[in-house]
């Protein structure tokens, strides 16, 4: 009997004895890189070698959330008492507002190695996190919640940053398998009949509403998609509580507040396999996504735009924050695993409408969604719009190659 997924604690079914996961789900990256993880200075502004220009570009394309109407107020929305027709994740207006009284959708998407992109689907995510995973790459912890997205993925495996996520935001999530530590953790907790995985045999696309992750095979690869609106429906078969939750934290304004210094384009470098770029678009008001192309040995970084195989369209921004978080080992290389302390607070530097703002990221407990504030404690107002944080470590190395340009480098302790 075909019974292709299921909920709640089924660790026999998902123990992984491999350090890097499952070998069905995790193969190892055909481009490799070393990466020298060694102790720097705390963040602070440095020289850096100038930035290299795109070697492609693609006509800018709006998002596809909507729009702040003329209606919107000048005080914005948040950071708490949102209109029901408000999005607390984006500070936009829905198209409907039934949407809004689900929880979010969280899906580990994988760009590595770089067969996997075009990825599907993240140009319809509320929020994206992009962080350091192991072997010197990085992979996206994306949310939906004001928009569905018709496939998502390629999705793989999860990490322990990932517990922190679903909890901040009282998401489902579905992800491909993981470690057996991390599987254990993820299983263990309160929420581990919202985990989505595949099990038992598989199925093709499109998903389901009763096998709401299936395969799709394009140029003789074999990737696990999801479908957001899939998923909502088989949690609901499953009689698992999918109803609305308190999101509240973030502030929305279309004009930013205090002064900025110019941000035209910011790039970071997690190794020479690994790295992008955001430039900002003034006819849009976003910044663009650019991705390594190349395996940096010496010889200078190349970038191509990042699409969105659902639309083929560029991903975009509205908001670009940067997050200094403390990292440590869990386990050290060759086989590493990384915990990410996002809690309580730290520096950050926001990115939007072409400036940058040095502000203060705030998680004061396990289930606040994280939201910014000047370091004077006032609200900082993130533009009414998606969100990518890319989150760095302490040791991270900060620069301004020239003006308006800046450029993190990552680093581990």
């Amino acid at each position: 009997m075909l019974r292709s997924f299921s909920f709640g604690i089924y660790t026999s079914l998902f123990i992984c004895l491999s350090l890097s996961a499952c070998s069905g789900f995790e193969p190892a990256p055909q481009e490799t890189s070393t990466m020298a993880l060694t102790n720097t200075p705390l963040p602070s502004l440095t020289a850096s070698p100038t930035i290299i220009p795109p070697t492609a570009t693609l006509t800018p394309t709006s998002p596809p959330t909507p729009t702040p109407t003329p209606s919107y107020p000048e005080e914005g929305f948040g950071p708490n008492n949102f209109p029901e027709n408000v999005d607390p994740l984006t500070g936009l207006f829905v198209s409907d507002p039934r949407l809004l009284e689900r929880r979010p959708v969280a899906i580990k998407v994988n760009i590595i190695p770089r067969y996997n992109r075009p990825p599907w689907g993240l140009s319809f995510a509320d929020i994206v996190y992009d962080y350091y995973h192991n072997n010197g790459y990085t992979r996206f912890h994306a949310i939906f919640y004001g928009n569905d997205a018709e496939l998502v993925g390629p999705i793989r495996s999860a990490r322990f940053p990932d517990d922190l996520l679903i909890r901040m935001y009282k998401s489902i999530f579905a992800y491909g398998s993981a470690d057996y530590r991390i599987n254990g953790r993820l299983f263990s907790a309160d929420y581990s009949d919202r985990l989505v995985l595949e099990r038992g045999q598989t199925k093709l696309c499109p998903p389901t509403s009763n096998i709401p992750l299936c395969r799709q095979d394009p140029n003789g690869y074999n990737f696990l998609l999801g479908g957001t609106k899939e998923i909502h429906a088989f949690l609901e078969s499953e009689n698992v509580d999918d109803s609305h939750q308190n999101l509240d934290g973030m502030t929305f304004r279309l004009e930013p507040s205090g002064e900025g210094e110019p941000a035209e384009q910011v790039s970071i470098r997690y190794s020479g396999d690994s790295y992008n770029r955001w430039d900002y678009d003034p006819t849009t008001g976003h910044y663009l996504r650019f991705q390594d192309d190349v395996f940096d040995q010496g010889q200078g970084e190349k970038y191509v735009p990042m699409t969105d195989r659902l639309n083929d369209q560029q991903i975009t921004a509205a908001n670009v924050v940067v997050l200094i978080v403390q990292h440590e080992y869990f386990q050290r290389p060759p086989a590493e695993i990384i915990e990410i302390l996002l809690n309580g607070s730290g520096p950050a530097y926001a990115y939007r409408d072409g400036q940058v703002y040095q502000v203060i990221w705030n998680r004061p407990s396990t289930d606040s969604v994280l939201y910014l504030t000047f370091p004077d404690g006032s609200s900082y107002p993130f533009k009414p719009g998606n969100t990518w944080f890319q989150i760095v470590g302490q040791n991270s190395i900060i620069s301004q190659p020239q003006e308006a340009t800046w450029r993190f480098e990552f680093r581990i302790p």
